[in-house]
């Protein structure tokens, strides 16, 4: 059992660790084409990339296909995948990496998600609340 559990472990975080390299990468090599563009946050990013999408149908399709089973019904992550919300990669890169992942999450093609799809999971990732500060939890405060 315990062996299992850290296996899970190890694959989650060898998971993020791989997301996070290919952020980072395609971050970098935005930047180096991008010339003396001004810096802006994650979130100025994703939302100048991603298309208008609808966080109900999101919420939907999202539990449908099944990314709940690994990321959690609110996107904030599990023993299998990574937190995707509420601040997410920008949409550019999300699209890339649900069409062609790395690690143990299957690809899904256009036949599965249209395009419109990945912009209406995209909507409901960003819109996930964000946690509750430590100091606002009574027993964790202490």
């Amino acid at each position: 059992m315990v062996a299992r559990i850290r296996s899970a472990v190890v694959v989650q975080t060898m998971s993020s660790f791989v997301f996070l390299i290919g952020v980072t990468t395609l971050h970098t090599q935005g930047s180096a084409t991008e010339g003396a563009a001004a810096p802006t946050t994650q979130t100025g990013q994703a939302a100048a990339t991603a298309p208008p999408g609808r966080v109900d149908v999101g919420a939907a399709i999202y539990r449908k296909v099944g990314c709940f089973q690994c990321h959690v019904n609110e996107a904030q992550g599990g023993a299998n995948g990574p937190k995707l919300g509420p601040d997410p990669v920008p949409f550019t890169r999300f699209t890339q990496y649900v069409r062609r992942p790395t690690g143990d999450m299957p690809p899904y093609s256009e036949k599965v998600l249209s395009a419109q799809d990945m912009a209406d999971i995209y909507a409901f990732v960003r819109a996930r609340p964000r946690p509750p500060a430590v100091s606002a939890i009574p027993l964790l405060a202490q």
